[in-house]
């Protein structure tokens, strides 16, 4: 079957069970594969999956109109929110039965399900990223030695990721500090929020970036081992890189480009200097997997564990359509 995409102007009633990506490019995601092959694993019965078009930071009547849509249409059971995880809680933030408490929170939501005919927004990303991070920086990594933390892009991923990172019960493996840039001050402004609220003791410097060179800056400055990530959507969304040419990341850094398809210059600029600065270099395949299975086990309703022999065969699974 043609997979189906749609875009606010577009939508129309389903015909059958439909589950919904919300996303910029979602024709080219590798879910569109991925998805039916695990509908199959999970016993989740004759489900559609339809992707949901919308340009970044869209007037508020576009996401608007996607939400009105999905409480209403009796077939369509919810949503995978990325990109727009800002944007669309604040159009839409009245229109839900119900908002999680991170949701609120973190002013974001990655997740629309249906619980008693009600449409119910969540926030899954603290849980999706932190999986994500630590399976490639334990804990113990943190705790071992002073690391900064040095996250480019101030959206809805990157207040889940401070979160998780910086909360009081990770102990002695929070950062030694954290640097989030962003070309807009207002989302700075959100993010910092949030973490003073939840960490006021882990020092926080936000940066309002006009390019590549702002960023380059920061990054100069950062010590050995810190983690660096790109969470900007640069090189998914939109072409390019946050950062220069030029640009050299710490001796022994944790490198993290949140993207695992598009033109990806981050994560080559990291690759290129992987062996010399002796980098730990992730792309984002591990997020897209434990971000996807943590909202289809929410609006399914089904257990997904997040590790273990159910979720290795998920994973192999998906490995086989890269």
């Amino acid at each position: 079957m043609t997979p189906v995409t749609r875009t606010p102007g577009d939508l129309v009633p389903a015909e059958r069970p439909t589950f919904y990506f919300i996303g910029v490019t979602t024709g080219s995601s590798s879910i569109r594969t991925v998805f039916p092959r695990w509908a199959v694993e999970l016993g989740l019965g004759d489900v559609e999956l339809v992707g949901i078009d919308i340009t970044p930071h869209a007037p508020a009547e576009q996401y608007r109109e996607v939400v009105d849509f999905l409480a209403a249409d009796p077939l369509s059971l919810g949503a995978l929110v990325t990109t727009h995880k800002i944007d669309l809680y604040e159009a839409a933030r009245d229109h839900f039965a119900e908002v999680d408490p991170l949701a609120r929170l973190m002013g974001e939501v990655s997740c629309l399900s249906k619980r008693g005919g009600g449409l119910r927004a969540s926030a899954k990303d603290p849980w999706s990223s932190g999986l994500a991070i630590d399976s490639f920086a334990p804990p113990e990594l943190f705790a071992r030695e002073p690391r900064e933390v040095f996250v480019m892009g101030a959206g809805g991923s990157a207040i889940a990721m401070d979160w998780h990172l910086s909360r009081p019960e990770r102990g002695a493996a929070r950062p030694a500090g954290v640097v989030v840039s962003d070309r807009g001050s207002a989302r700075l402004s959100v993010l910092a929020d949030v973490h003073h609220q939840v960490a006021p003791d882990v020092p926080l410097r936000t940066v309002t970036v006009q390019g590549a060179g702002d960023n380059d800056d920061v990054l100069a400055g950062l010590g050995p081992g810190a983690l660096v990530v790109n969470a900007t959507g640069l090189g998914k969304d939109a072409p390019g890189s946050p950062l220069g040419a030029g640009a050299r990341f710490p001796e022994r850094a944790l490198v993290w480009e949140l993207n695992y398809r598009g033109d990806l210059v981050f994560l080559e600029q990291a690759r290129a200097q992987q062996q010399d600065r002796a980098l730990t270099v992730e792309d984002g395949w591990t997020y897209f997997l434990h971000g996807w299975t943590q909202v289809i086990a929410e609006v399914f309703d089904v257990e997904i564990p997040t590790s273990g022999p159910r979720f290795d065969r998920l994973a192999e699974i998906a490995a086989t359509t890269r």
